[in-house]
């Protein structure tokens, strides 16, 4: 059986579009496609360790982008009625009565089932990240590889 290619750009950071994308790819990795999300900007926070490495040669900007900005899955905020960061933990209490996967068991999922993670590197310069930063197993690339992947998918959604 020949498999086909789904490319996911994945810009946001807010939770419920992480999930959305998530769920994507998990559908899609498991119809049995060949799947790769490209982290840029604000989706980068996605795949941030919960404490980050000190250090490092970053602008004042950054340093400040880096602190504000939420580190990992845990911290991200609802698109819609985040409700001063409660709209979240709300949504993950609807989505536990529901017996649904946390977005922690999607992105696990995902990775068990061999989806590409790749960290845009534009971005992280721009915002100061370094590979130190992200978690482990995602690959590192600029735009380029993306569009290379984009042109061999059947799919290719930004989100």
């Amino acid at each position: 059986m020949d498999t086909t290619k789904k490319t996911i750009i994945l810009f946001s950071g807010d939770f419920d579009k992480v999930m959305a994308a998530f769920i994507i790819a998990n559908g899609a990795a498991a119809m049995g496609d060949d799947v790769t999300i490209f982290f840029t900007f604000w989706g980068l926070n996605t795949l941030r360790k919960k404490q980050s490495p000190k250090g490092g040669s970053r602008s004042m900007l950054q340093a400040m982008f880096g602190k504000m900005m939420p580190k990992g899955t845990q911290r991200l905020g609802l698109s819609k009625m985040n409700f001063a960061g409660l709209g979240a933990p709300l949504m993950r209490r609807v989505m536990r009565q529901q017996r649904a996967m946390s977005l922690e068991e999607l992105v696990a999922s995902a990775r068990e089932q061999g989806v590409k993670f790749v960290a845009c590197t534009l971005s992280m310069d721009i915002l100061g990240f370094t590979e130190n930063d992200i978690i482990d197993g995602v690959e590192f690339a600029g735009v380029a590889s993306y569009l290379g992947e984009a042109d061999e998918a059947n799919v290719n959604l930004f989100i």
